[in-house]
């Protein structure tokens, strides 16, 4: 891999040395024999600091397809109107994976819709996918003409082939495929994990402000792949899949699109190690907002206001004093979709689980189960471990988030008992005690 987020890197596969044009991007012969196209990941006017595109060097171009067909997209939408609103507090159980033997899945296949809002073609919104998949990507690639994916696997590791190299993504990274690039996904055996979807926007790093020019995820360790190719015809057909309007569709070529000898520029795909997250926190009183924890955000058009924001909580020590440590009790302007990728979330120790959901509609209160108030309100204050083993995140979106029918029915994962954590709440109040 080579490190820097947004970088302007340079690779060329070391089987075909010299292969990137010297001087120029588009020569009038290139090296090798090779193809020059430019995969544009901005509009060519943006300025300078946002303008995001790469050249690619290559066997054959990419307009090398027969036509585009519809494809069944199964459980993949962007429809938020196939059910009533549901301003509920949502919890999922973990999602099934299929047995292979049973139903085998690929990465496509395994696409499940579970809440979004906002429309591809206006290039204004997000949506959230569980992916569920028990076989590798045989012969067929995908790529995004909608949005970016931001990959969050929970069980089971990802060999990501892509246009620009391989990458092995394993739980506790994350991995981001920006819009238009095509992937293969390899696994290896029964895996799971959910998926940010962003149309209209890309992931950055988040402004520091005061906390200087250091801290939360830094962009060293942000890794991207090293060019590597493929030069192998598929008689029988390879399969192109593009995610279009939010609709699926195919194309047939008799050649592998990793057919990419060298490369050069700032847009591409990337991955990172949870691990790595410097985290900031209080170290006198008072419970800092989880947006201390960003690792990622999509901005949208007003300041300061996410599309949406990638956080997690990773293990920390926990030295407030005065203070109840756990997450406020709260009511947001924003959405907030949370998964678990290990270990227990610290708020709420049972019934949310790895491989399980949350979503805590706009303006709808949560906080603290009642276990965990009662705890935390009566605990001895002194330096503590938290959240060690463990890994929760969140999707939050200032978009106001609709579930679908998958996530709401079809699934047959909603625990329709979430509600009932905050029942053994109860009145402490005594106005002759202050």
């Amino acid at each position: 891999y080579m490190s820097g987020f947004g970088n302007e890197h340079v690779s060329e596969d070391p089987r075909c040395p010299g292969a990137l044009p010297e001087g120029q991007n588009n020569p009038q012969v290139c090296p090798y024999g090779l193809y020059a196209e430019q995969l544009s990941g901005s509009a060519f006017t943006c300025p300078r600091p946002t303008n995001k595109r790469s050249w690619l060097y290559r066997i054959l171009p990419s307009v090398c397809h027969k036509p585009f067909k519809p494809l069944e997209e199964g459980h993949l939408t962007h429809n938020w109107d196939e059910v009533d609103p549901d301003p509920n507090q949502l919890r999922w159980k973990p999602f099934e994976i299929p047995k292979a033997p049973q139903k085998k899945l690929d990465f496509v296949s395994g696409l499940h819709t579970l809440c979004g809002a906002g429309e591809p073609r206006g290039r204004n919104g997000i949506a959230v996918h569980i992916f569920v998949c028990n076989v590798s990507m045989l012969n067929r690639c995908l790529y995004n003409s909608d949005g970016d994916f931001l990959i969050v696997p929970q069980q089971g590791k990802l060999l990501i082939t892509t246009e620009f190299g391989k990458m092995l993504v394993e739980p506790n990274e994350i991995c981001v495929i920006q819009q238009g690039m095509r992937f293969s996904v390899e696994v290896f055996g029964e895996t799971r994990g959910y998926i940010l979807e962003v149309y209209g926007a890309h992931f950055e790093l988040p402004d520091l402000g005061p906390i200087g020019a250091n801290g939360l995820a830094n962009p060293r360790d942000f890794l991207v792949p090293v060019a590597w190719y493929e030069d192998r015809q598929v008689p029988g057909g390879y399969t192109v899949i593009s995610k279009y309007q939010g609709k699926l569709f195919a194309a047939q070529q008799d050649f592998s699109p990793f057919n990419v000898v060298a490369w050069h520029g700032n847009y591409t795909p990337y991955k990172y190690h949870l691990e790595k997250f410097m985290v900031i926190n209080s170290v006198a009183f008072d419970h800092a907002d989880p947006s201390i924890f960003t690792v990622l955000t999509a901005k949208s058009t007003r300041p300061g206001v996410a599309l949406a924001d990638f956080v997690i909580f990773p293990p920390r020590w926990g030295v407030a004093n005065n203070t109840f440590r756990p997450p406020y009790y709260h009511r947001n302007c924003m959405s907030e979709f949370m998964g678990l990728i290990k270990g227990h979330y610290e708020a709420k120790e049972e019934g949310f689980q790895p491989g399980g959901a949350s979503l805590h509609s706009m303006m709808t209160p949560h906080g603290p189960d009642a276990d965990c108030f009662e705890k935390a309100s009566k605990a001895k204050l002194e330096p503590e471990r938290v959240a060690e083993g463990t890994m929760a995140f969140m999707f939050e979106s200032s978009l106001s988030l609709a579930v679908t029918k998958w996530g709401l029915q079809t699934s047959n994962r909603l625990d329709k008992n979430y509600y009932k954590c905050w029942e053994p709440l109860k009145s402490h109040f005594n106005p002759k005690c202050k």
